[in-house]
This record gives structure tokens, C-alpha cells and sequence, in this order.
């Protein structure tokens, strides 16, 4: 039952020349674009590089002034505690930071986020953050069901092409959750000359894709660098279409908190793998994916629209800010959800009632396997 903070102390006094970069490293350094860097991490536009260490040191001087600083914004309350652990042992603290960038644009609806990590072994991880508590950035990851392309997608894959222009070496690039996605998309679109210097590509617990990205040509030149990884009971990682292997990884935790990769198991230099997946993320699986492929693009719109509008309606940016004030929140949303009109309330009743009959028809995966091929049938 180890996690990656027991990885750290396993591994944290040899360099990458010592012990080479494995699938930890990968799930622990994409995980650093979760931290607030902002104004601490040089920006693409600047030379300047800054240690792990001396991040780890600028963090803890704010938290020191102010506990609970970064409350707002941070996914996992871990992070600092992880970044203070990278910034003590050998393996890590030396490596330096660069190009960081944070956007938030709520009328394009973009939430993007990145950074590039130099390792010390000729070659350089680019990591994207995943979605982060903000409300626009959830409204993102719902347009990717209706959008041949969402803003944080080009903005990946313009990041690639720029700091792949800056520096030397092989590229590793990867992330979780979102920034799995916006790592995959960028390797597949970006300038074929960066493209062959991509050495892998981590996919930690990421939605897929639409056909039409499975489908194109610098998918299909990439395809073999995947590394996808997802927990026993994924849910995040099920979404959309997939057109690569996975790994599936032991998680301590059960449904939606195995997203969380602070309860992945991990050995000396590998994750803890598993044969499959469990039934209740294929039940999952599938009654997402019939639910969403039962809606046409414009009816999947509307209602991620709608469902946006109703939760924007109140002063509340974030989720924290959301949950915070629930009980003011939740009576503005139910009035604007009023105030609507009948034909936008009949799409978001129709759609919600179609994910329950969606779930209905795939109940039989949850079936012990005999008897699931004969409800199946």
C-alpha cells in the first residue's frame, strides 16, 4: 500500500542516471503542473529556469505567511507536501522549472495551464495541468463532447511548439486528467519536427478523443509513444473514445477518488499494475459513452450551455467558492434554472432522463460474467 510519497523516500537519493525515468517519475512530475507557480516559475517568454528546490522554498515562505494561501486554487491539498519532498532528495531537487503559464479566458471558456521540466538526462518533460477548480474549466471538459477542438487543446499543442523550439534533448510530455488529453493532442498536431523528438507521452487517468481525432494522421504517428494509465474503478479515464493500451493501476481508494494519484500504489520503478479494470468501470464506461452518442452534437451543446449558465448564475468562480455558499448558491441556480426557458428546461430533463435509462440498459455489467452474457442477450 505505497504511494508515491514512499517512492520518494525509496528513490529520492538516486539520479536519473542512476535509476532511469519510469512511470512514477512520470505521475509524480506531470503532477507539479498542479501547483500554483504563478510568479515563481519563469513564463515561456523568459530564458530563466528555477530549481524544484528553490520552488519548493518560495511555496512554503507564502504558506508560512498565510496558511491556507493557496486554498482556492489547489486541486490536491498534498501538493505542497509534495513539492516539499521533492525539493529535499537528490533525484529531484536539482531539476529546473521554465515556461510556466496559467490562463483562464472565460469568454473562449479555456482553462490552460503548463510547464517544462528539465531532467537532467538530456531530455526535457513538458507537463499540462488537468482541470482545476474553476468552474470555466469544468465547462471546457464538457465541450470536448460537442468540439472538434476546445481552446486548451491548440493552446497545448502552440505551448509545445514553443518551448520545443527553446530547448535541446528528447521531449517527454504527459499529464493527468485533462492534461493527459492536451498532451496527446499536442503530440499529434504539433510540427512533425518536434513530433519525432517526442520520445513518450504519459496519459495519467485522461478522457479520449472524437473519432475524427483517432482517425487523423498525427494520431496515428504518435499512437505507439502512448503510455495511458488509469485506476482499477476509472471513470475520467473511460470518457470518450480510446484507441490505445492502457495500463490499469491498484488504487486504496473506490469510484471517482481513485482520479486522486496520491492513491495509486507504486513499487521501486513501476506502478502496481492489474489485469483489467473493474465491472463497475465498464458500467460506467458504457453508460456514459450511450448516453453521449444517444445525443446529437447541437443537443449535447445546449446542454452543457444550459447546465453552465444555471451554475454561473452565482457569484462563484470556483468549486470551493461554489460549495462554500451552497445554500445562497443553490437558490440563485434554482431560480435561474426557472427563469429559463421551456425549451432549454425540456433539454436538460430530456438529457438527465436519457443518462438514467442509459444506466438502466447497461446494468447487466454488473452482473457476474455468465450470467451478464445472458442478460447481454
Amino acid at each position: 500500500m505505497s504511494n508515491i510519497f514512499d517512492y520518494i523516500k525509496w528513490r529520492g537519493d538516486l539520479s536519473f542516471s542512476q535509476s532511469p525515468f519510469n512511470p512514477v517519475d512520470n505521475i509524480i512530475l506531470t503532477h507539479l503542473s498542479y501547483l500554483p507557480f504563478d510568479g515563481i516559475v519563469p513564463p515561456p517568454d523568459e530564458k530563466n529556469t528555477i530549481t524544484i528546490a528553490r520552488a519548493a522554498e518560495m511555496i512554503a515562505a507564502v504558506l508560512k505567511r498565510k496558511s491556507g494561501a493557496f486554498d482556492d486554487v489547489l486541486v490536491c491539498r498534498d501538493d505542497p507536501a509534495l513539492l516539499a519532498a521533492l525539493g529535499a532528495c537528490e533525484r529531484y531537487k536539482h531539476l529546473k522549472l521554465s515556461g510556466f503559464v496559467n490562463q483562464i479566458d472565460l469568454k473562449q471558456e479555456k482553462q490552460f495551464s503548463a510547464l517544462t521540466i528539465a531532467t537532467g538526462d538530456r531530455s526535457s518533460l513538458i507537463a499540462y495541468r488537468g482541470t482545476d477548480n474553476t468552474l470555466v474549466g469544468w465547462k471546457e471538459d464538457f465541450n470536448m463532447s460537442f468540439s472538434a477542438a476546445v481552446p486548451a487543446q491548440l493552446e497545448a499543442a502552440a505551448y509545445l511548439e514553443k518551448m520545443a523550439g527553446r530547448i535541446r534533448g528528447s521531449l517527454r510530455i504527459g499529464g493527468h486528467s485533462k492534461g493527459g488529453n492536451l498532451a496527446v493532442y499536442a503530440a499529434a498536431f504539433c510540427n512533425k519536427k518536434f513530433q519525432r523528438r517526442i520520445s513518450a507521452i504519459y496519459s495519467n487517468d485522461a478522457p479520449g478523443f472524437n473519432r475524427e481525432v483517432l482517425r487523423s494522421s498525427g494520431y496515428k504517428a504518435i499512437k505507439k509513444k502512448i503510455q495511458a494509465f488509469i485506476p482499477q474503478s476509472s471513470i475520467i479515464g473511460m470518457l470518450f473514445e480510446h484507441d490505445d493500451d492502457y495500463t490499469v493501476v491498484k488504487s486504496t481508494q473506490t469510484g471517482i477518488m481513485q482520479h486522486d494519484v496520491y492513491t495509486w500504489e507504486v513499487g521501486h520503478n513501476d506502478v502496481i499494475r492489474l489485469d483489467t479494470v473493474t465491472q463497475g468501470s465498464r458500467f460506467i464506461d458504457r453508460t456514459l459513452k450511450d448516453w453521449i452518442g444517444g445525443m446529437d452534437r447541437e443537443q449535447r451543446q445546449r446542454f452543457t450551455d444550459a447546465l453552465y449558465d444555471i451554475l454561473n448564475s452565482t457569484e462563484a468562480k470556483s468549486l470551493p467558492k461554489l460549495t462554500a455558499g451552497w445554500f445562497k448558491n443553490a437558490g440563485q441556480m434554482i431560480q435561474t434554472y426557472n427563469d429559463i426557458d421551456e425549451s432549454t428546461r425540456d433539454i436538460i430533463s430530456k438529457t438527465i432522463s436519457a443518462l438514467f435509462k442509459s444506466a438502466k440498459n447497461n446494468i447487466y455489467t454488473l452482473l457476474p460474467e455468465p450470467q451478464n452474457k445472458k442478460e447481454k442477450k
